[in-house]
Parts: structure tokens; C-alpha cells; sequence
């Protein structure tokens, strides 16, 4: 009987802190589930070998900030099957995309000591916004079950059932109290989409948005109510502007209330 030929996985890196990919790494003993169904063809984070393509599943972190970028990526998503982005960085520019709200040249003019050899684009994009992208995968860094949950969906041909709610929902089943309603902190939990586990707010602090607005979102009623408690627009700004600042409903709201 003739073997079964496994899928075929790549993992890339783009302008990233890595963190997304090392969130499949620390799947530990789930990896080993994963590396028998699948076989890891490129991902030099975790192996020098590496397998010509095309691929079945290319994950995708970080996103694009320099002219070589852009053409990379249009290579990969050539050699890839189903192309999935993983991470703030990847799905929504990062936190690298605060840059989108300045002049770039100042600042390669005050960071390096040679400007000149400077080769980067204007803005920090995310992957979807170059080439079609088949499913997006939040967070800074990604929930590693939701990641696990991604490649178990493709490999049985269904669609992932990861959240569209909001981070409140994930405060509810802890039992958390309102950080918002108790202590007038400010929390991007109603807008931001549920994936932590309400990480920050069960420590008594805002929520960041880390993994970018939900599938609905209300960001100016939001931003309206950081008004009414007293907030500073420049507050606002800074409270909308995190690891998703460019995500379009944060981006939006944050412009809204720029002097």
C-alpha cells in the first residue's frame, strides 16, 4: 500500500519580534501531535533543513516594511497553497505600523548614523494588503491553541472555529470585575477580540487590544466614554495606538481624536 504523503507546513518571518512563531514552538507535547500529521518543511526557528516547495500551509508572521519585502511575499503566496497570517504584525502592521502617523525620514534620520543606507517603505502593512491571505490569526503574540485549532481545521478541510467576541466575554467566565466600572480604568475590552483569556484585566489593568478589534466594533462610543471620564485626547490617541494602532476601527478612532 503506498504511504500517504503529509502536508506540508512553511513559516516565515517578516518585520517581527518572532514571538508569534515561537508561541507554535511552545506548543510542547501538542507539537509532537502536530509534527506526526504534518510534515515542517521550512521553519528555520526550530530546523536548518529545508524543503523545496510548493507548500500546503504557509504561516505567516510579521508584516511588510521595505521594498524587498513586498517582493518576497508575493513569491511565497505563489508556493503556498493556503497562506495564513499570524500575529499582530502580520495581520495588522504591528507595532512597528506607529510609524504610519509620522514622517519615516525623521525618523531613520535620528536613529541611524547613516541614513543613507536606509532601504524601507513609507508604512508598516500588513501581509492581506499585498497578496489574498486565506485566514488571519490575531494577538501579540497568538493564542497557541488557536493556533494548533487553525492547522487542525485545515488538515480535516473545516473552517476554524476561533472568537469574534469581545475580551468582555472572556472577563465574564473569570469572574473578573469590571476594571472599566470599578476603577475608571481605561480598556480597549469592548472593542478588542477575545483570545488571552482577559490576560491584563484579571491583574486589575486595561486591556491593550493586543489582539486587534473584533468582528463588530463601537470604537467611537468607546472613545466617547474616555472622554466623558476625563481622559486627554492625547491619551486617547495613545490608548488606541498599541500593537494593532493601524487595525482600521483603532486607526480610525485614534485619528478622530488627534489635535
Amino acid at each position: 500500500m503506498a504511504k500517504t504523503q503529509k502536508p506540508t507546513l512553511a513559516v516565515w518571518k517578516f518585520a517581527s519580534c518572532d514571538g508569534c512563531q515561537l508561541s507554535l514552538l511552545d506548543c510542547e507535547d501538542e507539537l509532537l501531535a502536530v509534527a506526526g500529521a504534518i510534515q515542517i518543511a521550512n521553519f528555520p526557528e526550530a530546523s536548518r533543513a529545508v524543503m523545496k516547495g510548493p507548500y500546503d500551509i504557509s504561516l505567516v508572521e510579521g508584516s511588510i516594511t521595505t521594498p524587498h519585502d513586498a517582493e518576497r511575499i508575493h513569491k511565497i503566496r505563489r508556493q503556498s497553497k493556503l497562506l495564513i497570517t499570524i500575529g499582530a504584525c502580520a495581520t495588522a502592521g504591528g507595532i512597528q505600523a506607529l510609524r504610519n502617523f509620522a514622517d519615516v525620514k525623521e525618523y531613520i534620520a535620528a536613529v541611524y548614523p547613516s541614513p543613507q543606507y536606509i532601504e524601507t517603505l513609507g508604512k508598516s502593512t500588513p501581509i492581506a494588503d499585498h497578496v489574498f491571505v486565506d485566514f488571519e490569526l490575531r494577538g501579540c503574540p497568538i493564542n497557541k491553541y488557536q493556533l494548533l485549532e487553525i492547522v487542525n481545521a485545515l488538515l480535516n478541510n473545516r473552517k476554524p472555529n476561533t472568537p469574534t467576541y469581545s475580551v468582555c466575554m472572556e472577563c465574564k467566565r473569570r469572574g473578573n470585575v469590571c476594571v472599566m466600572v470599578a476603577h475608571g480604568t481605561p480598556c480597549l475590552g469592548p472593542v478588542t477580540q477575545a483570545g488571552c483569556n482577559a490576560l491584563c484585566p484579571s491583574f486589575n489593568r486595561g486591556c491593550f487590544g493586543c489582539f486587534g478589534p473584533k468582528e463588530i466594533t463601537n470604537t467611537s462610543a468607546l472613545g466617547d466614554w474616555f472622554k466623558q471620564t476625563g481622559m486627554a485626547d492625547d491619551d486617547i490617541v495613545r490608548t488606541f495606538r498599541g500593537f494593532n494602532a493601524f487595525a482600521e476601527p483603532f486607526r480610525r478612532e485614534s485619528e478622530a481624536h488627534e489635535k
